[in-house]
């Protein structure tokens, strides 16, 4: 092989890391908004069932047909995988996108987004108990350092004052976010992304409307002037921001970025979702996470970090089930 054959190739691996890189960080950008936007609605009088439905919705219907194309006429691919498409729309979409919108009515959106991001870890725990997968003592390192910083970022040691209602709506989320982990896992039914997460997210919407018809959750919205730092804009933007913005340009950016840079580095880039989540926090509803959070929310992500780098020393001791990628879809979701 010639410098010249080695040099176009190099052009092309950077190229397609910048890409990758680029997608990542718009991606982690978008679902960094979605808290900041749904809580002015949550203020203006939306319930969180009503914002999460229209938020499913809507990307739902901007992403079926770039999934219809995807799947390529292969439609035996969406009857085979109906348990995971199904398991993926009510759980890892609507039960974790309506926890965390119910979090974040109670408290902070970066507080309970932090809450969330501890997802990787239980994703751990659950590998081992449930497959015998066990973690490397660096794993467990880091599933130590994330504990700490959940207790930080909940303040329970100045004692104040928390909503006990958000914790447990953002550890539901957790849940969520978890499972979505655990179902996209597998790579070997070959569903295309995109086509799981259009299914999931049409399962999603059709459950939460069905709910909302059953009055099992609570479906109530308002045309009042939404306010975000004193600026006042029409209800209806932030709607469409959530919708199209916050789900479908996050799910198609996150799913690019995942093919272009791996699951694990995808992973990594991922957890910038969270200091977008804050700065947009701070700059559309004024809320900034006391010093102690800060710190308890850097030590979450230095130990979900921890926690990846163990997961690879895992998979390189011997066979295993595949760890979980934080990727394709990042966790409020």
């Amino acid at each position: 092989m010639t410098h010249d054959d080695i040099e176009p190739r190099s052009v092309a691996t950077g190229s397609r890391l910048g890409a990758g890189l680029g997608f990542a960080v718009l991606s982690a950008m978008s679902f960094g908004l979605s808290g900041s936007f749904a809580k002015g609605l949550l203020d203006a009088g939306w319930s969180a069932g009503a914002a999460v439905a229209v938020r499913v919705t809507i990307a739902a219907l901007v992403l079926a047909i770039p999934a219809a194309v995807s799947l390529r006429g292969r439609w035996s691919l969406l009857r085979r995988n109906l348990p995971l498409i199904m398991g993926y729309g009510l759980v890892a979409v609507a039960g974790c996108q309506l926890a965390y919108f119910n979090a974040v009515m109670h408290m902070q959106v970066g507080v309970a987004l932090l809450i969330e991001y501890t997802a990787p870890v239980a994703v751990v725990g659950w590998l081992w108990l449930r497959h015998g997968q066990r973690p490397s003592l660096l794993t467990l390192a880091g599933a130590a350092v994330a504990a700490v910083g959940l207790v930080l970022v909940l303040d329970l040691i100045s004692g104040a004052d928390l909503s006990a209602l958000g914790v447990f709506w953002a550890l539901l989320a957790m849940v969520g976010a978890a499972t979505y982990f655990v179902l996209s896992a597998n790579e070997d039914n070959g569903l295309p992304p995109l086509v799981l997460a259009a299914g999931g997210l049409t399962l999603g919407a059709a459950a939460l409307l069905l709910a909302g018809l059953a009055g099992v959750v609570e479906m109530s919205w308002s045309d009042s002037p939404v306010v975000y730092s004193g600026v006042t804009v029409a209800w209806w933007l932030p709607l469409l921001g959530l919708g199209v913005v916050t789900a479908a340009v996050a799910y198609v950016t996150g799913i690019a970025a995942s093919r272009r840079l791996g699951s694990r580095l995808a992973s990594f880039t991922a957890l910038l979702e969270v200091l977008f989540a804050l700065a947009f926090a701070w700059l559309l509803l004024d809320e900034l996470p006391r010093a102690v959070q800060f710190l308890g929310g850097a030590l979450i992500l230095v130990g979900v970090v921890v926690v990846k780098l163990g997961e690879r020393d895992t998979a390189l001791a011997g066979p295993a089930v595949p760890a979980a990628p934080a990727t394709e879809v990042v966790t409020e979701r």
